[in-house]
């Protein structure tokens, strides 16, 4: 008999039992009890697990004994699938897993199915126990295949996307051809090619943007690659089939147009390269015809000095007795043999510019020196023409850079020369120099600025003006010889160097270069401490020339004041001495109207006497002025432009007490006998040309006809016994360079100390850095220069005077 409890836990046992399979029929849900063993043995399962399979029970047990590795014999692959998912749950310490497989009925027929598994805490036999609840899903895995045949079945590449309303696009669903085109779902999170189709046409879709909120269709053409590296064009027709959360989805059709696009895109660039072609054949006849131009301007440029180097040969050959007419031909000779070499170095300029072989050199430039180089060489044009010639240098802080000193020379030469050209009598030049920051560390911006009052230039010549061989059509300028390849030149240099050269120009006002070059800068130490606080008064009428350099003094500690006239500049003078205040120095102009810089220096002597520094300043050649200018009172002299470098080692001269550093200054001399000179050459006019030259200086010269010879008579003196030597660069049998590195490897002292200059006629800067490489000292450019020559002698030589 049950007591009571008994019962009563009966009763709960069996209500707990009704209420679990009544659930379980209204969930129709398949429920089984199995052990973690290597069968997978089945121990329990309610009615619903045999309908699914469509066996009865009695005969499952009978024929599988309740193991399910049996059931599964002949689909061995689903097996395996189920078994690897039990294994990795249990590995990874899940307790369960789901499982989506298919499963065959006792028909033979297929369903798919979705295991739901749980492991439990109860243990039968020592296995563990699971709880299983195998779900139906046959109905949605057979919705979803028809509708991937649906996709399937549709023409190219499908996929469904959510756009959402910041137009982040979601890939939902695709076809097979879309995955063998671009990779899976998976893939495509980390794929740089999916992401690089996307942003390569972010552009085209983004255009898109107002059409999609409100559903529109869709149609644009895209340039994708796929996973093979081919290149695609597809046309995108969307249309939106449905709304999630108010965004739009649509279902997109990629239809690969490559062959119809490829073709138009052949087509287009078939007419694109017809068009470029025929802008090349313009390009080029307008070339032949510049060129050709050129030829003709040439053949006149260069005849007529050639003329006049004959002719005045001819003239001075007949009158031979006659020293005055010889020597008004040679120098008529030497203008024109001068005239010559620039057109000839102008020609061969454009050649090396075109060509892509311009080198430039690395070297430290001075560049108060440089300026002051190029303003002396165009001062007696400038003179001739009786032109007002002015120069400013605005902020320049580091006078000393680092670049090429000879394209820089022929840049502002270019510059200069062309203003005085086609700039009239009793016209103005200004030249202005200005510093600025580059934006790279170590490097500053320079600009120098030429502005005329010339003849100017038409607009429509603007824009060719710094092409190769073009030249103004313009009479005002015929007469005026000129190859067209100054502007090209300078143009090619400022690029070079890292800027630009621009022109703003009137027809018959004027024009203004600009050329800007970036330059590395040394840093200059400029001792200034002897001059801090002393006063200095500058006298211009140049009022900008006297702002800028009071302004770099005063950077200095020096105090300064400017006037703009000789008479303000004596009663300023007169003031200040009377009060016992006198100026430390005066820096006066020597062109200024009224009342010029010698009058007042003259005035300014009677006034106050000697005492007072005098220093006068001048944008002009003061040469001829010096005489007078020193009668006068003045202590010394500078040419403009005024670099704040010159100003103050000028001034520096007039501290009481102070040593100036020794400056080399000792003229060029012109004798060195017992020197002993090497010179190979291989032309005979240019070898006699050059032992007429040297021997003029007192020394022995001696000749080599080739590069070979040169290093065999070396090989054969006693050391010491060359000072010098000059080597030609081009010769037959051993060329310059090649003899230079034989003469330095001979096992002696002398080869590695003497001095070996190269004398050529290639002039460039790779040229002048091959000979370095090659263990030269020096480079000499012929045609020589007589004053080159005697420096180069100064230099090396000087010592054996």
């Amino acid at each position: 008999m049950l007591n009571k409890k008994d019962v009563e836990k009966r009763d709960g046992q069996r209500a707990a039992a009704y209420e679990y399979n009544t659930l379980m029929r209204l969930l129709g849900a398949s429920v089984s009890k199995h052990l973690m063993d290597e069968h997978f043995t089945l121990i329990w399962a309610n009615d619903f697990y045999y309908q699914l399979i469509g066996w009865p029970k009695d005969e499952y047990e009978a024929i599988f004994h309740n193991r399910p590795d049996l059931y599964y014999q002949d689909d061995q692959e689903v097996w395996e699938q189920l078994t690897q998912t039990v294994i990795a749950a249990v590995g990874a310490g899940q307790n369960g897993y789901r499982l989506v497989t298919r499963m065959r009925r006792k028909s033979g027929d297929y369903i798919w199915v979705q295991f739901s598994t749980q492991f439990a805490d109860e243990y039968v036999d020592g296995f563990q126990v699971a709880y299983t609840v195998i779900t139906n899903i046959d109905d949605f895995m057979r919705v979803q295949k028809e509708q991937s045949v649906t996709y399937e079945s549709l023409p190219g590449v499908v996929a469904k996307y959510r756009i959402d309303s910041e137009f982040h696009i979601y890939l939902l669903e695709s076809n097979t051809r879309f995955i063998e085109y671009f990779g899976n779902e998976a893939e495509r999170e980390q794929n740089a090619l999916y992401l690089r189709n996307f942003s390569d046409n972010i552009e085209i879709i983004r255009r898109q943007k107002d059409s999609v909120p409100r559903g529109d269709q869709l149609q644009f053409v895209i340039h994708v690659k796929n996973l093979k590296g081919q290149k695609l064009w597809l046309q995108v027709n969307a249309t939106c089939i449905d709304w999630q959360n108010g965004d739009p989805v649509y279902l997109a059709i990629f239809i690969d147009i490559t062959d119809v696009t490829e073709l138009r895109e052949m087509q287009k660039r078939l007419t694109d390269q017809t068009i470029a072609l025929k802008e090349a054949l313009e390009a080029a006849e307008k070339a032949n015809r510049a060129k050709s131009d050129f030829l003709s301007r040439m053949s006149h440029d260069i005849r007529t000095p050639m003329n006049a180097i004959l002719g005045m040969t001819t003239i001075a050959a007949s009158h031979i007795d006659d020293p005055e007419r010889i020597t008004d031909c040679l120098k008529k000779i030497s203008v024109s043999s001068r005239l010559l070499l620039s057109l000839i170095n102008e020609v061969l300029d454009m050649s090396k510019i075109e060509s892509g072989r311009i080198v430039l050199a690395e070297e430290e430039v001075n560049l108060a020196e440089l300026v002051q180089g190029v303003v002396t060489m165009v001062q007696p044009q400038i003179h001739d023409k009786s032109l007002v010639f002015k120069s400013h240098v605005d902020h320049v802080t580091h006078e000393t850079v680092v670049g090429d000193l000879q394209r820089l020379q022929q840049l502002l030469l270019n510059l200069l020369s062309n203003a005085v050209k086609y700039t009239p009598s009793n016209g103005g030049i200004l030249l202005e120099i200005r510093e600025t920051p580059s934006g790279q560390e170590g490097t500053a911006q320079y600009e120098f600025m030429v502005t005329d009052t010339g003849i100017g230039m038409k607009q429509e010549f603007l824009e060719r003006i710094f092409e190769p061989f073009e030249r103004a059509e313009d009479e005002k300028i015929q007469a005026i010889q000129g190859t067209g390849l100054g502007l090209s030149i300078c143009k090619s240099i400022a690029e070079l160097m890292s800027g630009d050269i621009t022109v703003d120009s009137v027809y018959g006002q004027g024009s203004c270069f600009t050329a800007s070059v970036r330059l590395r800068v040394q840093e200059e130490m400029i001792d200034e401490s002897v001059l801090y606080g002393k006063s200095v008064l500058i006298v211009d009428d140049d009022e900008t020339i006297c702002q800028s350099t009071c302004e770099r003094l005063e950077s200095y500690g020096i105090r300064t004041k400017w006037l703009t006239n000789g008479k303000a500049a004596l009663d300023e003078i007169g003031r200040v001495h009377a009060a016992g205040q006198d100026y430390f120095a005066v820096i006066l102009d020597y062109k200024m109207p009224g009342m010029n810089g010698i009058e007042t220096t003259r005035k300014i002597r009677e006034s106050v006497g000697y005492e007072l520094p005098v220093i006068m300043i001048s944008a002009y050649d003061l040469s001829e002025q010096i005489d007078a200018a020193k009668k006068a009172g003045a202590d010394g002299f500078i040419t403009k432009p005024l670099f704040c470098s010159s100003l103050i080692y000028k001034l520096k001269q007039y501290v009481a007490g102070y040593v100036q550093e020794p400056v080399n200054q000792q003229p060029v001399s012109g004798s060195y006998p017992g020197s002993r000179i090497l010179l190979a050459e291989d032309n005979e006019l240019n070898r006699e040309i050059a032992v007429e030259l040297l021997s003029s200086t007192g020394v022995t010269v001696d000749t080599a006809e080739n590069g070979k010879k040169a290093v065999d008579m070396m090989k054969a003196s006693e050391e010491g016994t060359y000072d010098l030597i000059f080597m030609d660069m081009q010769m037959p049998v051993m060329d310059g360079c090649a003899a230079t590195v034989c003469i330095r490897a001979l096992p002696r002292r002398d080869a590695a100390t003497v001095p070996i200059i190269a004398m050529t006629a290639s002039a460039f800067a790779d040229d002048r850095q091959r000979t370095k490489d090659a263990g030269m000292n020096g480079h000499l450019a012929k045609p020589v220069e007589v004053n080159q020559l005697q420096q180069v002698l100064q230099k090396w030589l000087g010592k054996a005077e």
